[in-house]
């Protein structure tokens, strides 16, 4: 059995967000929580998700990281190293625009190694928070299979991304 974490970005993931559909419509899916959706602390946050997979086997462990939530996972996979069966990073924002909108320094040195298990990044051409030539660059430092959903702004609710069963069929692919 697969159990599928999911990692909201900054602000979490509403009511409306493909993330919180998800986790309402399929099963052993589960949300880890932050302190502060609002205030990242990357430290916390990797911390939170290694607590949250602790008590699970590795090889059955996808996460599915939103935004901030990306650069959580590969802040994660850096420190701790641990293979496990997959992730799914959907819209990493530019960590350069992230410093320059929260005017807030997440990471000493941005995680650009390759992540210790199956990864698939999507990514849409017109998301505000990153260009689809940044996220490839994610995609290739951190040896995910890129995946270009043409115009899909920030691939969130406010882009019309609430029920996205696209997405759950490229899940399906990391199980």
């Amino acid at each position: 059995m697969t159990n599928y974490f999911i990692i909201p970005g900054y602000g979490g993931s509403g009511s409306d967000h493909w993330q919180t559909y998800f986790e309402n419509t399929q099963e052993n899916f589960q949300r880890i929580e932050q302190k502060d959706w609002d205030k990242p602390v990357i430290d916390e946050w990797v911390e939170n998700v290694d607590k949250a997979i602790s008590g699970y086997d590795p090889e059955t462990v996808v996460l599915v990281a939103h935004s901030l939530g990306c650069w959580t996972v590969a802040e994660w996979a850096k420190r701790y190293n641990r293979k496990i069966k997959g992730a799914l990073l959907v819209a990493p924002p530019d960590a350069d625009l992230v410093r320059e909108k929260l005017q807030h320094r997440l990471f000493n040195e941005i995680p650009r190694q390759k992540i210790n298990a199956k990864t698939i990044l999507v990514a849409s051409t017109n998301d505000h928070w990153a260009t689809i030539d940044t996220a490839k660059t994610y995609a290739e430092s951190w040896g995910s299979e890129f995946v270009n959903i043409g115009e899909a702004g920030h691939i969130n609710n406010l882009s019309g991304y609430g029920e996205w069963n696209e997405g759950l069929e490229i899940l399906k692919r990391l199980a």
